[in-house]
């Protein structure tokens, strides 16, 4: 490991145990001068966005001991527990229950180490009664008018899903406090991004992501730091993705 990965990585792992430094020494080399090091430096996104992003993905393509290592690193740098919280309640809209409530459970386990004390703030800006309606609204301040139509004018088939796609997607996930609307957004590229299969959805989160104010620099970033942990196709195709919907909204 060179100086500035084996630097990087004692602040932030401290903490945690691995045996792969004495059972797979070269990988260890490899991967570590390469994400925490090459990767790294290339970076122009915050400290704290880098971190929600590599976490996102790691949910995404469901890596558990991974996540666990970068929540004890991101803990260790100082990463507001209720932002980390908040990337893995939203996960479970574009996951789905079954994949992240193992990493829910995991993540409060690694909070209580660091002497985190749960539960935290309660997050909601919302309730029962307005979800609906700030939910769509949130839609559409993203994706436009057309999300509106969807609820009058869709296939009556799907009058259900596109119902909880405004109440349950964006009411309760998109209105709380916790992360703006930037990081929302970003994260949610990166569970697209991460699980693979979702191109036509990652197109939508892609146009989203220019809507608030992350564009094409900054989502190759995210792209990049993602891309030690979820590999290269995915990180190509998303590329692609970016440069097609940068090149419509010319």
């Amino acid at each position: 490991m060179n100086k500035n990965a084996e630097s990087r990585a004692r602040r932030l792992f401290a903490g945690v145990n691995s045996s792969l430094s004495r059972t797979d020494p070269e990988f260890v080399e490899i991967i570590s001068n390469f994400s925490q090091d090459e990767t790294a430096n290339a970076n122009i996104l915050t400290e704290k966005e880098r971190m929600l992003c590599i976490l996102a993905a790691l949910l995404g393509c469901q890596g558990m001991g991974e996540f666990q290592n970068m929540l004890h690193a991101a803990l260790n740098i100082g990463v507001d527990p209720v932002a980390i919280k908040e990337t893995i309640y939203q996960a479970t809209a574009y996951l789905g229950i079954g994949r992240t409530c193992d990493f829910l459970i995991a993540a409060n386990g690694i909070m209580e180490q660091h002497g985190v004390r749960l539960p935290l703030a309660p997050q909601a800006s919302t309730n029962e009664e307005p979800r609906f309606e700030r939910g769509l609204a949130k839609q559409v301040e993203l994706f436009g008018p057309d999300m509106a139509k969807r609820q009058t004018d869709g296939p009556a088939l799907r009058r259900n899903i596109n119902r909880w796609l405004a109440d349950n997607c964006f009411g309760d996930y998109y209105t709380r406090n916790g992360l703006n609307g930037q990081e929302r957004e970003m994260i949610t590229f990166c569970f697209l991004l991460a699980q693979g299969g979702c191109e036509d959805q990652l197109r939508g989160h892609t146009a989203g992501n220019f809507g608030v104010g992350n564009g094409k620099e900054k989502l190759y970033s995210v792209v990049e730091q993602c891309m030690p942990y979820i590999g290269y196709p995915r990180s190509l195709n998303a590329m692609s993705i970016i440069d097609e919907i940068a090149a419509k909204e010319k």
